[in-house]
């Protein structure tokens, strides 16, 4: 968690606002950041700002030319909630209406088929050696099975320590995830297999604290590492890429590894209402209708299960219009 200091006419607030969301459980920390850059434009152009004004926040919240609808719609989100912070402490502030600026259209996820994830893996299997990452052929294999055999998050599975991951008993340790939860998620017998053999290359004398998936210095891979050879397995195994905001995702091997599962409780004819709570457990939803989602997702994606989800599960399956963000 970073220390930020604050120094604009707003900054103890700030910091009690940001202070508050983490005492309820929010991790807060990519908003802090947004929170110390709006810090800073009080700072230099309101220094005496003593009330938060309709005209500061429409000039902070204004479109800039190379960013996308969705990140300045996620922008006015954070400011509105300040501005509601600081009317509930009786801090004069103009509160944004809820949908003020139009949402662009909200990405569909790709759900990868049988013949796609073998072909993907097959291509991460080709990965080669590279200095800047001296485990990067080793790791890469184990790393998106992983994703899409745990339904895991980029995030979870490439900040896993070596103290997470426990091979004897196949169970993976997911810490202060998103909303600063956690949860166990166990492996496939086959999964925790690939990930002893890789162990014994990569961590032949294991160090608890060291990470899994380690980039060069020890250091966690970073996202942009993990999606540069993401798009080379697409490339090579002939999935085609949309370009950017239009998929397919690394994420979406969690849509697709959920889609899949009910897609098989389906055929098997589970009792969905008591596999759902298990599902959503297992991926970390906050919310049971971040699980439920994933029902229409399915009827979706395989029509010839539509009948079945629908008679059977009619008030449980919500419209699909969107998906949720990234880190869900």
């Amino acid at each position: 968690m970073d220390d930020l200091i604050y120094e604009g006419p707003f900054k103890d607030h700030i910091r009690d606002h940001v202070e508050l969301k983490r005492a309820v459980g929010y991790k807060y920390d990519a908003d802090a950041h947004h929170l110390k850059r709006f810090d800073r434009f009080t700072f230099e152009k309101y220094p005496e700002a003593s009330s938060l004004t309709k005209e500061m926040v429409l000039e902070w919240c204004s479109k800039k030319t190379y960013e996308a609808q969705g990140n300045q719609c996620s922008r006015a989100s954070i400011i509105r909630q300040f501005a509601k912070y600081l009317d509930s402490i009786g801090v004069r502030a103009n509160i944004l209406p809820k949908g003020y600026y139009s949402t662009e259209k909200q990405y569909m996820p790709h759900i990868y088929s049988t013949d796609e994830l073998t072909r993907f893996f097959a291509e991460s299997d080709k990965c080669r050696h590279c200095y800047e990452c001296p485990y990067r052929h080793l790791i890469m294999p184990v790393f998106f099975r992983m994703i899409y055999m745990c339904g895991l998050r980029v995030s979870e599975a490439r900040l896993l320590k070596v103290a997470d991951v426990d091979l004897e008993n196949g169970i993976l340790a997911i810490h202060h995830s998103k909303k600063d939860n956690s949860r166990l998620v166990p492996m496939s017998v086959s999964l925790t297999e690939r990930c002893r053999h890789y162990a014994e290359q990569v961590h032949p004398f294991p160090v608890a604290a060291d990470y899994f998936f380690p980039a060069l210095d020890g250091k966690p891979m970073t996202i942009q590492n993990v999606y540069k050879n993401f798009r080379k397995f697409l490339w090579h195994a002939e999935i085609s890429h949309g370009g950017r905001g239009k998929g397919p995702r690394i994420h979406d091997f969690r849509h697709t590894y959920a889609v899949h599962c009910l897609r098989n409780w389906s055929k098997q004819e589970k009792n969905l209402t008591a596999y759902l709570p298990v599902l959503k457990t297992y991926m970390g939803h906050d919310s049971f209708d971040d699980t439920a989602y994933y029902l229409r997702l399915t009827a979706d994606v395989f029509p010839d299960i539509t009948v079945k989800l629908e008679t059977r599960y009619p008030g449980m399956i919500p419209e699909l219009e969107g998906v949720f963000d990234e880190t869900d």
